[in-house]
């Protein structure tokens, strides 16, 4: 790939510069998964810094995990893995905030309908109650990592309906423009495979493995406030908790 000198503000945190471009050509597909990155000697060259910083830009790209290094080989591009701990209670914004990566959501689906008996019992809702659906599947990159499926019930869902669903977690529009503070979440997970509809959303083949999340959010008051099944890519996707011994 042919690359025009890349002029980098003159800082003694040029590194950045340079990590924010790789970074971002990475996010936009310019370098795809497993494409070598140019060698540091190109990089010195397009970005007019020394091997030192261009080195500390690479190292710093691997701890994010969006590259590799192969002994004797170079550096090449890694497939974009969202890290969830089990342990926080993020919104998929939130977790990719640290890599500097913007996430959107393609929403397929906003509707209100009667409560399933599940849905009354996990959301604490009387007999006959309407809930809010809300589908949507979370894009980084381009690339489909998960298809998530939310119920609220009818005040929360109604007010979250006119809201930028697009563009800003769930979690953050409940805290910011609803004031609505979030406690905790009861989360399971198992593993799944993709039916016809999954499948096309997140460009897999059917019958390919998927990871389902189950989490039920409260608030800060332990009232239930969003029943959510998540679809995620086993590949896209890699969980971490920490586990007490007792």
């Amino acid at each position: 790939m042919q690359q025009g000198r890349t002029e980098v503000a003159s800082s003694r945190y040029k590194y950045v510069a340079v990590r924010d471009s790789l970074r971002d050509e990475i996010i936009r597909g310019v370098f795809g998964e497993d494409d070598k990155l140019p060698s540091e000697s190109a990089l010195e060259a397009r970005f007019g810094v020394s091997r030192v910083t261009v080195r500390l830009a690479l190292d710093e790209l691997r701890k994010l995990g969006l590259i590799e290094s192969r002994q004797g080989k170079g550096y090449f591009v890694r497939r974009l893995q969202v890290v969830q701990d089990l342990g926080r209670l993020q919104g998929f914004g939130e977790i990719m905030a640290p890599l500097g990566i913007d996430v959107r959501s393609e929403v397929i689906e906003q509707t209100e309908l009667p409560a399933s008996a599940e849905l009354q019992r996990s959301l604490a809702l009387e007999k006959g109650a309407s809930v809010v659906r809300i589908s949507r599947v979370r894009i980084v990159g381009g690339a489909a990592l998960s298809y998530d499926v939310s119920h609220f019930p009818i005040d929360i869902g109604q007010r979250l309906m006119q809201l930028d669903l697009g563009r800003v977690d769930i979690f953050a529009l409940l805290e910011r423009e609803l004031g609505i503070e979030i406690g905790y979440a009861d989360i399971a997970l198992n593993v799944v495979t993709a039916d016809e509809m999954l499948a096309r959303r997140l460009a897999i083949g059917k019958g390919d493995p998927l990871v389902r999340i189950v989490r039920l959010t409260y608030d800060r008051h332990g009232k239930p406030i969003d029943f959510e099944h998540l679809h995620a890519r086993p590949d896209s996707f890699q969980f971490r908790v920490r586990g007490p011994r007792w």
